[in-house]
């Protein structure tokens, strides 16, 4: 072979390789693209499945609610449908027959009014939203300076849930509820929250505002349903906050709103007397108006033990100083005991408020370590916009 033919033979190798990885490279894109749209192939028979069940599901007829009135002894119930008579009707196969209780809400057939279903108990939105804690993080280390109202709210509340047969062999009951009066940022919530935790009790936060309702029978329900879900939750504890809102003391003459708000109040009064006092619900509420309220909430099985949390004194404010200052990164100068002395009258919300204050100057200064200056000028700060609080304002009076 002579060297043009050579050279010419090697062209055309090179020629068929650089065609074989064309088409190779060709015939890997096309599987790709086979691949792809297999996958996408699947994915639409995928939407068009779940389009065709949906379609059906809407074609179904609308069921109808109503209520089980009574079982009869051949498996059949009576039923108030929400079209208002009274019906005799079957129960579908699949419905499981412990669910079927009285006064238990049910899906009914539109044609032949069976029982399709068995509903959960409705509830009120504003119940659902209240503020629910399984197990709170607050115990009593992080509160200073109650140590007389601990021992009184673990008396009333903690023992019952823990060690119930102490009482039952002393013979007495505990109180139903308790009542946490005193000023603003007091530890009132601070205090429900930590007894919370010591019995690992559901932690239910309702304002009693929330409960004041335009329409009539509407507060009283909501009363209902949030005792029903302290029920489901238990143990729990059911703390209301601001409970003068809706426990303020009846008057003679009063509106229509007045009136409506008595009403939730009697709900109230009535569920407390419905509970077991060694039972797994416990009741706290809070107010810094005790003064108003109404004589039949602090009657003896009701709110009969009652928790005055008064403002701090410096023995007080120097343990919350030291609780707080644990946690925060201070110069060696700084002590509990001198900023103590220097915030006569304020409550723990606002040495918190001093604390995080102190903070912020120092962050300000582009320092990571408070100074005794910071906490001067926070206190400054905050004290500046204090408002004394009158003691007999806040006085318990309840002669």
């Amino acid at each position: 072979m002579d060297e043009a033919t050579k050279e010419e033979y090697e062209k055309t190798i090179a020629k068929l390789e650089n065609e074989r990885a064309e088409l190779l490279e060709e015939l890997m894109k096309k599987e790709h693209h086979e691949r792809y749209m297999e996958s996408e192939l699947r994915r639409l028979q995928n939407e068009i499945a779940r389009m065709k069940k949906e379609l059906e599901r809407l074609k179904e007829p609308p069921l109808i609610i109503g209520t089980i009135r009574e079982e009869l002894p051949d498996g059949r119930v009576i039923i108030k449908s929400s079209t208002g008579p009274d019906f005799i009707v079957e129960v579908a196969e699949y419905v499981d027959r412990e669910q079927i209780k009285v006064d238990a809400r049910a899906a009914l057939n539109k044609q032949s009014l069976a029982v399709m279903s068995i509903l959960p108990p409705p509830l009120d939105p504003i119940v659902i939203g209240a503020e629910i804690i399984e197990k709170p993080n607050v115990s009593y280390e992080d509160i200073g300076g109650l140590k007389e109202q601990t021992r009184e709210i673990k008396e009333a509340v903690e023992y019952p849930l823990l060690n119930p047969e102490l009482y039952k062999k002393v013979g007495i009951e505990p109180p139903k509820g308790v009542l946490l009066v005193g000023p603003p940022g007091t530890g009132k919530t601070l205090l429900a929250k930590a007894v919370a935790h010591q019995t690992n009790a559901a932690f239910i936060r309702f304002v009693g505002s929330e409960l004041v309702q335009k329409y009539i029978g509407e507060g009283a329900r909501l009363v209902r349903e949030l005792f029903e879900l302290a029920k489901e939750k238990a143990p729990s504890i059911v703390f209301i906050d601001e409970i003068d809102a809706i426990g303020a003391r009846r008057m003679d003459v009063a509106t229509s709103g007045d009136r409506e708000v008595q009403r939730t109040l009697m709900q109230l009064l009535a569920e407390l007397d419905g509970f077991d006092p060694i039972g797994d619900v416990k009741i706290l509420a809070a107010t810094n108006r005790p003064d108003i309220l109404d004589e039949a909430l602090l009657r003896p099985g009701r709110f009969d033990r009652i928790i005055e949390i008064p403002l701090p004194d410096i023995v007080a404010r120097e343990e919350i100083f030291s609780i707080h200052l644990k946690n925060m990164n201070v110069d060696s100068g700084v002590l509990a005991s001198n900023l103590a002395s220097k915030t006569d009258g304020v409550s723990g919300a606002e040495i918190k408020a001093i604390c995080t204050e102190a903070g912020m100057f120092a962050i300000r200064d582009g320092r990571d370590v408070v100074i005794m200056d910071d906490f001067e000028m926070a206190i400054e700060k905050v004290m500046g916009t204090h408002q004394p609080v009158k003691d007999e304002q806040h006085a318990v009076m309840f002669a």
